[in-house]
């Protein structure tokens, strides 16, 4: 027998009544809205949706400027896939290495870069190659960058978040570049605001990604922000990183800024960086230049770094260079380094890269050395 429809209307207005209810509970409980594919399943927040309508910049600016209190802003562009392994960290707040809800309000922010050659405690993610770019504003301002794998969850604090729907990875570059340069000339610029825009702008795969970047080693920039930007040349933009760090090698007229360029080439997984440290190493007009050349040569060794090393050792015009270059040996695997240093301890015309060898030698703890010293203090 069918229901009457004042009865349908009644039944129909509870069941609407309960889905709100429930889900005014699940957003008082803070549980992950509902999202999109590339949409990351944030915590504790309030979450709006919005369609990008004109320019990102203008809406962003617009937005923080109308944020009376702390909120965040977000949108997901493609990233540099693998490279940023942002859902974990290794943060002295978690007592270790942690992995969860990225905490959008903690001040430990640390991207993790993939390399063989980098530094220890890298963390490669797998999975999607889309990125969240999140900016918090309050006091009418933009105060924070932040960027994660949309695969990871976002613990938001409590706070409200805008997400925006329809935002072109090249509108969201010329936005981050706009912060970077604006904040370029920030003294402390380690936690600055634009250095978190640089490390965003850096992960993403859009080619004006590396247009934004080479405006950042420009002779006129700071040398802060041309050393920042050196690093993610290398880490993660690839050929097209790789030529513009072989520039500000051969003619950026810094030399602090040309032995950080050392550095970075070693964390460069193209082939010819190597080549170019090498030519660093022998040609640049610096010796301190040349001598932090040799140093990362050391870490990256093979026979080609060796070569390099010993031909300071032999041919350097600077002893303070050729002291590097035998500290560098020491730094090779031992058993490349420990038969070079007990070369250049028995043969070396300067006494003080002879005394140099000497000591690195004691330090190496090795049976051959310690063999070595019993032959030449014998009676």
């Amino acid at each position: 027998m069918p229901l009457p429809s004042e009865l349908i209307r009644k039944v129909t207005g509870l069941m609407l009544l309960l889905a709100g209810l429930l889900l005014l509970a699940s957003e008082l409980r803070g549980d992950p809205a509902p999202a999109a594919s590339d949409t990351p399943q944030f915590q504790n927040a309030h979450v709006t949706t919005q369609t990008l309508q004109g320019s990102l910049s203008d809406q962003i600016e617009r937005w923080a400027a109308t944020s009376t209190k702390p909120r965040w802003l977000g949108y997901a562009v493609t990233g540099v896939s693998g490279e940023q392994g942002t859902c974990c960290s290794n943060s002295p707040n978690n007592g270790g290495n942690y992995c969860g809800a990225r905490a959008l309000e903690d001040n430990d922010h640390a991207v993790r870069v993939n390399s063989s050659t980098a530094t220890s405690g890298t963390v490669k993610l797998e999975g999607a190659g889309e990125m969240a770019v999140m900016s918090r504003a309050e006091a009418g301002k933009i105060v924070r960058i932040r960027e994660f794998s949309t695969d990871c969850p976002a613990d938001a604090g409590g706070l409200d978040v805008l997400w925006l729907d329809g935002v072109a990875p090249a509108d969201s570059v010329a936005f981050l570049q706009s912060i970077v340069l604006r904040n370029a000339s920030a003294e402390d610029y380690g936690e600055s605001l634009g250095k978190n825009a640089l490390v965003a702008l850096a992960l993403h795969a859009d080619a004006s990604a590396d247009h934004a970047l080479q405006s950042f080693v420009s002779v006129d920039r700071p040398e802060w922000l041309r050393q920042e930007t050196a690093f993610w040349l290398a880490a993660v933009r690839g050929a097209p990183g790789f030529s513009t760090l072989q520039k500000m090698a051969q003619s950026d007229p810094s030399d602090d800024v040309r032995a950080h360029v050392s550095f970075a080439l070693s964390v460069s997984k193209e082939p010819a960086a190597l080549t170019e440290m090498i030519r660093l190493a022998r040609e640049d007009l610096s010796p301190r230049v040349r001598g932090q050349a040799l140093f990362w040569l050391a870490q990256k060794a093979g026979t080609k770094a060796e070569s390099a090393i010993t031909g300071a050792i032999q041919n350097d015009p600077d002893t303070e260079v050729k002291k590097k270059a035998v500290f560098a040996l020491s730094q090779m695997p031992k058993d490349e380094g420990v038969p070079r240093l007990i070369e250049v301890a028995q043969t070396n015309k300067n006494p003080e890269v002879r005394k140099q060898a000497m000591f690195w030698l004691g330090q190496s703890q090795d049976p051959r050395a310690l063999a070595f010293f019993e032959k030449i203090l014998a009676p």
